[in-house]
């Protein structure tokens, strides 16, 4: 088993993971937690996917891209959490309803 493998593999299980998260909770913070379990599942097969050559110096642009991603998350995250409370300050809730009238 390569180390590339590997990584895509625990990637692909923080994905579906993350995934399984955003479908099963209604709370939004919980929602939010999700979300950015889901990008690093992507960020961990990019850079593991950047490592695969066997001779020579890995790729940088996944590199490149997995950093600007790491940015870009923490402000998509702080936006979503204003949002939360923002939500929270003019409903009182932070659970989205279930559809049924709850």
């Amino acid at each position: 088993m390569t180390p590339a493998f590997l990584y895509a593999l625990i990637g692909s299980a923080l994905f579906a993971l993350g995934l399984y998260g955003l479908i099963v909770h209604a709370h939004l913070l919980r929602k939010i937690l999700a979300l950015n379990v889901m990008g690093s599942g992507v960020f961990l097969v990019l850079g593991g996917l950047a490592g695969r050559t066997p001779q020579g110096a890995p790729d940088p642009v996944p590199h490149a891209m997995v950093i600007t991603g790491i940015v870009v998350a923490v402000a998509a995250t702080a936006l979503a959490l204003v949002l939360m409370l923002r939500v929270r300050a003019t409903t009182g809730r932070t659970v989205l309803p279930d559809g049924r009238g709850n």
